[in-house]
């Protein structure tokens, strides 16, 4: 029986050892792999480099509170928008916490002069707190303020945000957004200006 359970013992560390170096080397490797030569800019993180300098992510939000810029929707990750501390608040909507946060927001844009029914976005965080879009809602609501910052029409600005609004895939998957870092550098190349948060 001893010497079974040694022959039997042999095939089944040599398959182990087998499929582990396929599913945690080979595998991840030749994936990586197409990854690279595919998909290069979506595989090194999606980037923005300006004139050689990494300004940003397509995928990760960073903080823009100039009024000369869109600014982000608020941020429950660390100190607002820390990628090292994804996360959301976990507050619940009974949250005494959540509540007085969401008025000081709603006071905040209402000071920066949004008006109307006040968009979701602009006074609630995402899940992650690194959401780098808006919806066209919330980022025409700003237009206002932005276009007076930067001394442009508003009809340009307006246009601006509709040129950068992007659909769900195939016309269902996900939502209509704006990408604020995309938004953000177009406005400055349109004013001249250059990337200041």
């Amino acid at each position: 029986m001893g010497s079974d359970f040694f022959s039997g013992l042999r095939p089944a560390l040599v398959l182990t050892l087998l499929l582990g170096v396929l599913t945690c080397a080979v595998y991840p490797l030749v994936v990586m792999g197409i990854g690279k030569l595919a998909f290069a800019h979506q595989a090194e993180g999606s980037l923005i480099v300006d004139k050689g300098v990494v300004t940003g992510s397509e995928l990760i939000g960073q903080s823009f509170a100039s009024d000369r810029y869109f600014n982000s929707r608020p941020s429950a990750a660390g100190k607002g928008y820390d990628a090292g501390a994804s996360s959301g608040s976990n507050l619940g909507p009974t949250s005494k916490a959540l509540v007085d946060r969401i008025k000081g927001d709603i006071e905040l844009r209402r000071s920066q002069g949004v008006t109307g029914p006040m968009p979701a976005d602009l006074v609630t965080a995402s899940a992650s707190g690194l959401d780098p879009d808006l919806s066209p809602a919330a980022a025409l609501a700003q237009v206002p303020r932005v276009a007076g910052a930067r001394k442009l029409s508003q009809d340009a600005v307006r246009a601006l945000v509709e040129q950068h609004s992007q659909h769900p895939l195939l016309g269902f998957i996900g939502e209509d957004r704006v990408n604020l870092l995309a938004l953000n550098r177009q406005l400055d190349r349109l004013a001249g200006g250059a990337m200041a948060h």
